[in-house]
């Protein structure tokens, strides 16, 4: 809340998952996109020495974040984030908690990015179809 943030994960499996969180047979709508990265400054939080390195603890990637920030409260990992960001950390690397997610499930959540480097994350987009989409979806 409050800070723009790219979500994505490592495979169409996970996105799925995350999407859907847990009502897979309740599709809603969403669209599918690949992105070119090359982007410096990601923790990779999956590896416990990374998360020591930064003083992230695990209980900080999983909780009820949205029934604390509806009751006022501010979650772990808001706090997390906040605090990597102003070491200049452009985004992180962390496991999927969403329900049937296994250990191949991981997110790449990106708070610093734009067209070029060092922050370069980019949608694939060779044919510029995206945009025709998003118009007639409209």
């Amino acid at each position: 809340m409050g800070m723009p943030a790219l979500y994505t994960a490592l495979r169409f499996q996970t996105a799925w998952l995350e999407a859907q969180q847990g009502f897979a047979f309740k599709a809603q709508p969403m669209m599918l996109c690949a992105y070119r990265v090359d982007c410096e400054d990601v923790l990779d939080l999956t590896q416990g020495e990374v998360r020591a390195a930064h003083g992230v603890l695990a209980s900080e990637l999983d909780g009820p974040w949205q029934d604390l920030a509806t009751r006022g409260l501010v979650p772990p990992s808001w706090a997390m984030v906040r605090r990597l960001r102003a070491r200049n950390i452009a985004g992180i690397i962390v496991p999927s908690f969403a329900r049937g997610a296994g250990a191949d499930d991981v997110n790449v959540v990106f708070w610093k990015w734009r067209k070029r480097r060092p922050y370069k994350v980019k949608v694939v987009d060779d044919f510029e179809r995206l945009a025709t989409i998003v118009t007639v979806l409209r």
